[in-house]
């Protein structure tokens, strides 16, 4: 009897950049380069901020200070563009993505560059982008899971 290959384990990837109308702007950010490889692997599209409560469309959001890293560490915040602070969701989120990954059996992850939930090695702030990690990059990384950048 021949013996079944175990499946690979699934990718998280943001669900803005397979298509998917989940910015904050209800829009998405297609990466057709990254739909080509994906087309024979199992992933699974997720949004951080959705997860975390917020609606789309939603206010556009930024890091006041630093990055995720800060942001899980207490020391800083998020807040959205009329100032109310939108944290406890950005949290929760990359929360989710983070239990989600674990139960599936994820290792890796490709999200949206440039976001302050999802960005990998840049996230905006006041228009200017910046080096530095989103809240579920930060969260995704502590616990050992690969991420990499996209759109």
């Amino acid at each position: 009897m021949k013996k079944s290959k175990k499946p690979p384990p699934p990718i998280i990837v943001s669900a803005c950049l397979i298509g998917l109308k989940t910015r904050y702007d209800g829009s998405h950010s297609l990466d057709k380069k990254l739909v080509k490889f994906l087309k024979d692997k199992p992933f699974i599209p997720l949004c951080p901020e959705q997860l975390g409560g917020l609606p789309t469309p939603r206010p556009k959001s930024e890091i006041v200070k630093g990055n995720g890293v800060d942001v899980i560490a207490g020391r800083s915040r998020v807040r959205d563009e009329y100032g109310r602070d939108v944290t406890t969701a950005f949290i929760r989120g990359a929360q989710e993505v983070l239990r989600i990954a674990k139960y599936c059996g994820a290792r890796e992850a490709v999200l949206k560059e440039k976001s302050p939930s999802c960005g990998v090695r840049f996230i905006k702030r006041n228009g200017r982008t910046l080096k530095g990690a989103g809240v579920t990059t930060a969260t995704l990384k502590k616990a050992g899971i690969k991420v990499k950048g996209a759109g």
